[in-house]
């Protein structure tokens, strides 16, 4: 089986001075990328890294996440993308739980580092920061490991958090094979080629960005453009100046701009061929006035999760306005989804059930939770989503609810039950429960509703003080509420739909 590694010492090769990736700071061709990420594997291995070791990378947009990525593959070592918004708590538990043991940090991000005890190697990229070796210069004085390397289709080359109801995040095992597949289907849904100019403007370490857009742009052979960080004027101004075809974002990043840079009619969007959004759907006005705003009506919603590669369905632009919140009906290339009772029967038009899954793109299972995982993957290889779906007349589906208790807000998922358990510690806390409440540009904003305990009195601005420190932003609470007492069954268990209906 093929792996990246070969795919992209075969682009070195065929198409050497071929645009491969563009950043801020410099361009690279295929043939630089290729002899940068040997440079890296003779740096990662100088630091002790070898086969079977974990490398977190802890980067914005850089180049410096790519090369790393690429030199920790050739050595056979598996690469932990962390989520540069976490707080330093929630990066040790990370660290600690996947036995990373050296991990690249963009200089920006290095004041986590003096937050996490955990015994691993900090290398910087893309800035230089006290303490740490700079992961850059020594790339660059480096010489280019030598030789080709063949990486088991099985092995793992990536673990990806995600959290689980259990509030503590899991660790998805992708094996290089998986992450193959991913890319291969996610170019061939969205007829990605060697044409096309992908700008990444949503997070790197996010799966879809990574395995379903950056890597499936550099499968096909195209060329990626990496803007450093979101912001509305420099996504649009971007698009226009790159002549981007391609794109991916949740909605909020194509909505923002709206609000914030206002009339667009100055901007050259003429080059994209498709606009990729996903993370929540939009709905039918929402479709409207994005395709007038953009003067593109080329917009694809894409539906997947982590533990899937991410692969999951498509909604094609020609239905999305008609069948607007829907994520379409039918898995992308090599992906089957059925929608079943809990009976495991399959449901008819009408009726609502749970998504399942079956890809090559499906993760090998949760690190170190075999019970997790035997929940979550049957022995046939289907995936139980967690999400509720309603199934039409024309088999489109439409999600209607999360059973795990997922809150997607701005693209970022937020799990009820980490945010119940932070803000559950505070000692004036008796009870608390966490909703997502619908939001026009966000898809859903965080809600707490909170029990405080008999002669304890709390604020709102007291409480986000408390939870600053522990949670990232997107994690804490929008709006807060203040109640005498949740809806319990007699049982105890939480009724929910009871609040989100209040």
């Amino acid at each position: 089986m093929t792996d990246f590694v070969a795919l992209l010492a075969q682009h070195a090769r065929c198409q050497p001075d071929k645009l491969a990736l563009r950043t801020a700071a410099r361009d690279w061709s295929y043939c630089e990328l290729s002899e940068g990420g040997r440079r890296a594997a003779t740096v990662l291995q100088a630091h002790g890294i070898g086969a079977g070791d974990r490398v977190g990378l802890l980067c914005l947009n850089t180049a410096g996440f790519m090369l790393a990525l690429f030199g920790a593959w050739r050595l056979g070592a598996t690469v932990v993308p962390i989520n540069h918004k976490l707080q330093g708590p929630e990066v040790q538990y990370i660290l600690a739980h996947a036995g990373v043991k050296l991990c690249v940090v963009d200089g920006a991000l290095a004041g986590i580092a003096a937050h996490c005890s955990a015994p691993c190697e900090w290398l910087s990229t893309d800035s230089t920061a006290a303490g740490m070796a700079d992961f850059d210069a020594e790339c660059a004085a480096s010489q280019a490991m030598p030789g080709e390397v063949v990486l088991a289709g099985q092995s793992v080359a990536e673990i990806l958090y995600t959290s689980g109801t259990t509030g503590k995040p899991k660790g998805c095992l992708l094996s290089h094979s998986a992450v193959l597949q991913t890319a291969m289907s996610a170019a061939a849904s969205t007829s990605l080629s060697r044409t096309d100019k992908t700008l990444v403007a949503m997070p790197i370490w996010h799966s879809s960005p990574l395995n379903n857009w950056a890597l499936g742009t550099l499968l096909m052979g195209g060329s990626l453009v990496f803007l450093r960080e979101y912001t509305p004027q420099a996504f649009v101004q971007t698009l226009s100046n790159e002549r981007i075809t391609f794109t991916f974002g949740a909605p909020i990043a194509y909505l923002a701009p709206l609000a914030v840079v206002g009339d667009l009619s100055g901007y050259d969007f003429s080059a994209i061929r498709l606009w990729a959004y996903g993370g929540g759907p939009l709905g039918a006005e929402m479709v409207r006035k994005l395709a007038h705003s953009y003067r593109n009506d080329r917009f694809i919603q894409v539906y997947g999760m982590t533990e899937t590669g991410p692969l999951g369905s498509v909604l094609y632009p020609e239905d999305a306005e008609a069948k607007a919140g829907s994520i379409g009906r039918i898995g992308t290339p090599g992906v089957v989804m059925e929608l079943r009772h809990s009976d495991g029967s399959r449901c008819q038009p009408g009726q609502v059930g749970e998504i399942y899954l079956r890809s090559p793109g499906i993760m090998l299972g949760y690190l170190n939770d075999a019970e997790a995982t035997a929940k979550a993957l049957d022995a046939n290889g289907w995936y139980a989503s967690g999400d509720l779906a309603r199934i039409d007349e024309q088999g489109y589906l439409f999600i209607v609810d999360r059973a795990k208790d997922m809150i997607v807000t701005g693209g970022e998922n937020v799990y009820s039950k980490e945010v119940e358990d932070v803000i559950g510690s505070h000692p004036s806390v008796q009870d608390v429960a966490v909703i997502g409440k619908p939001h026009p540009e966000w898809g859903e904003t965080v809600v707490a509703v909170i029990v405080l305990k008999p002669q304890h009195a709390l604020d709102e601005e007291t409480l986000k003080a408390f939870l600053a420190p522990q949670l990232a932003r997107y994690k804490i609470p929008r709006e807060v509420q203040w109640s005498q007492q949740l809806p319990r069954t007699a049982t105890g268990k939480l009724l929910k739909h009871v609040l989100r209906a209040g």
